[in-house]
């Protein structure tokens, strides 16, 4: 399914593993041999900021898969999120355009922040480590690495282009006609238990539903989101770069603390919570 033009023989099979339940699944059909070419090994950009079943799932993962999983990482997004900094041209402070705060006017959503964090913490953290690992040359411009991606027939949306030229990204999933559910009975099938959903505690991204979950089965990892934001909300009243009329929130109700409270039901929801690094 990798197609003739792109798969040689000197070429490198790299799996994006984001330890979610689409990439899992690949990972263990392919440990499994019901896929193929085997990947030559998996790589899992880690945001110091998973829930801690994510990790405890990715340990059990590495020890049924025949090729070696690297784990890399750029640092804690939470905290160097909240680190400020000074522009040299203005004189202004501001805070890494990282991670995608809501922000809000009289208590209303108005826009979110941008979002680089899936860029700057998972897709340039696994191409730096690959084009080291895979001794890509600058300026290359043949494909050396197939990018195995996992991405579900209901997520084609989020299907791109390699942004780099020495790698194609390739999608199993979708070749293979597998959605996320197809993944999910995959795993019933074998008897395994369902990988969690892969994405930092403290995304925007959430839906409502998430949010109640991690409430209710992990209250320790939640209020350390609810005092991430409210050092985010202080930090961000500092800044000579931010509208002092706007206010910014994890969630579009305004805060975290009470979300469960208000009949919210239009919080944006990112395939399922997940966040796998390709997006």
């Amino acid at each position: 399914f990798y197609g003739e033009k792109c798969y040689i023989l000197d070429m490198y099979n790299v799996l994006s593993l984001g330890a979610g339940v689409q990439s899992s699944t690949l990972a263990m059909m392919y440990a499994k041999k019901e896929l193929s070419p085997m990947p030559d090994f998996a790589v899992f950009a880690d945001t110091e900021g998973e829930p801690k079943a994510v990790y405890e799932w990715l340990n059990w993962l590495e020890k049924q898969l025949p090729f070696k999983v690297y784990r890399v990482s750029k640092g804690n997004l939470q905290e160097n999120s909240l680190i400020i900094k000074t522009s040299k041209k203005s004189g202004n402070t501001y805070l890494p355009s990282t991670v995608p705060f809501f922000l809000l006017k009289d208590g209303k959503r108005k826009a979110m922040l941008t979002r680089g964090c899936t860029r700057d913490y998972k897709v340039r953290p696994i191409q730096k480590f690959v084009r080291k690992k895979c001794k890509v040359k600058w300026g290359e411009k043949a494909i050396v690495a197939n990018m195995i991606i996992g991405i579900s027939t209901d997520e084609i949306v989020r299907v791109k282009e390699s942004r780099v030229v020495w790698a194609k990204n390739v999608y199993p999933l979708i070749e293979n006609k597998i959605s996320r559910q197809d993944c999910l009975d995959w795993f019933s099938k074998n008897n395994l238990n369902v990988p969690p959903r892969s994405a930092c505690t403290f995304c925007p991204y959430h839906n409502k539903t998430v949010w109640s979950n991690l409430k209710k089965n992990s209250p320790e990892e939640f209020q350390e989101v609810v005092e991430y934001e409210k050092k985010a909300k202080e930090i961000f009243k500092t800044l000579t770069s931010f509208d002092k009329n706007f206010d910014i929130s994890l969630h579009s109700s305004g805060s975290l603390e009470t979300f469960n409270k208000q009949k919210e039901t239009n919080q944006l929801d990112l395939f399922d919570a997940e966040c796998e690094g390709m997006c």
